[in-house]
């Protein structure tokens, strides 16, 4: 038989218990906001170019080939995930 001074798992007050670590506030610094912002606008500009560079390197023979996404929808598929890491990259500055 325990003690009365000896507490019980259901006894435990939990005033004292400090919240979890997820649930705190978290401050970036402004240095690792400007380096992960910088990053991911860079790496969407870089797949902007980059993807619409190959894109007329290749728009002949994806013209040719007998698929159904044409240079209208990769166009748009590699606008669209540049603009979503550019977003990303501004979403990281102000948050």
């Amino acid at each position: 038989m325990a003690s009365p001074t000896e507490n019980n798992a259901s006894e435990v007050q939990t005033s004292k218990a400090k919240p979890p670590v997820a649930y705190e506030e978290f401050e970036d610094c402004f240095a690792c906001r400007a380096t992960g912002s910088a990053a991911f606008i860079g790496l969407g500009v870089y797949s902007y170019y980059t993807g619409m560079s190959n894109l007329q390197k290749q728009e002949q023979s994806i013209m040719r080939s007998a698929t159904k996404y044409k240079m209208g929808s990769r166009r748009l598929g590699i606008a669209t995930i540049s603009a979503a890491l550019v977003g990303v990259g501004v979403w990281r500055a102000f948050n």
